[in-house]
Formats: structure tokens, C-alpha cells, sequence
């Protein structure tokens, strides 16, 4: 399996997760450290969730047409890398951040979570052979991964916005981005040239 490109697949989806945390982080300069802390795990732990989440559902939709897609999957993780990259970057770019609000609901919570990791979804497609996690074993570790570099970005991102305020949080959707155009255009050029 191949862990470095793993590594990047998932920091890269979670840069939309650490960029909602940091705007919450920034409306929480006047509470105690307590509650930044209970906000900081609230959201690590839902955005970790979804994210981990999603990459198994799309695996598993990616297995019911497992014999097309082992043939294409390289060009798909390259289409889809490259527009969640695009998508990321553009949005970040276009200034168009989530409010924030001092206290986020459940509810509020969970829409966040979802949106965040649609993009997952859609790289569980392509994992494995991105990555080689073919055999369910493999995969868990891999989504596991995922959640776990979200949960601990997302936990640290509301503290970083905190104390930094509104300083990261487009920059973090633009390295997110580009890290996953990266991984797409490395993943074709290995197999055209490599394999």
C-alpha cells in the first residue's frame, strides 16, 4: 500500500474540514479554553466521521463495477483529484467562506460534516487502486487514515483560528488543492510511464 500517497490523499480532503474549523475557531476568541476545546472535539470528531465515512461508501459503489473501473481507474482518479483540486482552489479563491457563529448546532454540525466530505465520496471510487488498499482490510485502514488526519487537523484547526483568526483558512483550501491535482496527475503519469 502506498502510505505517502495516502497520507496526501487525506490531507488534502481534509483541508476543507480544517478551513470550516478555522473560521469557527475565529468566533471563539472571547469564550474560555474550555469550550474550545469541547468545540475543537465536536468537530474534529464529526468532520473525522464523515470523512472516514464517505471513502467506504464510494469504495463500496466502486465495487460493484470493480471489473471497468480496474482498467480506467487511473484516468478517474486523475479527472476526479484534478476537479476536487480545481474546486477547492476556486472556492478558496472566490472568498466565499462559511459564516461562522459562536455556537454551531447539531444539526448545523452534521450539514457541515456531509458537506465537507462529499468530495471523499468520490475519491473512495479511486483508492484503491490509488493507493493499492484492494482487499477490505487494506481499505479500513486507509478510510481510518482519512479520518484520523481529519479529526486531528479539524481539532487543531479551530484552535489555530483562534489565535490567528482568518489567516489560513483560504490558504489551506489552496494547498489542499493542489496537493490533490498532484496526487491525480502522479497517479496517471505512474501508470502511463511506470507500469
Amino acid at each position: 500500500m502506498d502510505y505517502i500517497s495516502l497520507v496526501g490523499i487525506a490531507g488534502g480532503l481534509a483541508m476543507d474540514a480544517f478551513a470550516v474549523s478555522v473560521t469557527q475557531g475565529t468566533s471563539l476568541r472571547e469564550k474560555k479554553a474550555s469550550q474550545c476545546l469541547k468545540d475543537a472535539l465536536r468537530f474534529g470528531v464529526c468532520f473525522g466521521f464523515f470523512q472516514g465515512m464517505m471513502p467506504f461508501i464510494g469504495w463500496a459503489i466502486g465495487k460493484v463495477g470493480e471489473s471497468v473501473i480496474g482498467q480506467i481507474d487511473h484516468w478517474v482518479a486523475f479527472l476526479l483529484l484534478g476537479w476536487i483540486g480545481i474546486q477547492m482552489i476556486r472556492e478558496a479563491m472566490s472568498g466565499e467562506e462559511e459564516e461562522a457563529s459562536s455556537h454551531v448546532d447539531l444539526k448545523k454540525l452534521l450539514t457541515l460534516g456531509i458537506a465537507t466530505s462529499i468530495d471523499a465520496l468520490a475519491t473512495g471510487i479511486i483508492l484503491p487502486g490509488a493507493v493499492g488498499a484492494s482487499t477490505v482490510p487494506l481499505m479500513l485502514i486507509s478510510v481510518g487514515m482519512i479520518g484520523v488526519i481529519t479529526l486531528v487537523l479539524s481539532f487543531a484547526g479551530v484552535f489555530i483560528g483562534r489565535k490567528f483568526g482568518e489567516l489560513f483558512a483560504g490558504k489551506a483550501e489552496i494547498v489542499g488543492g493542489c496537493v490533490l491535482i498532484f496526487i491525480g496527475a502522479r497517479i496517471l503519469i505512474d501508470h502511463l510511464f511506470l507500469s
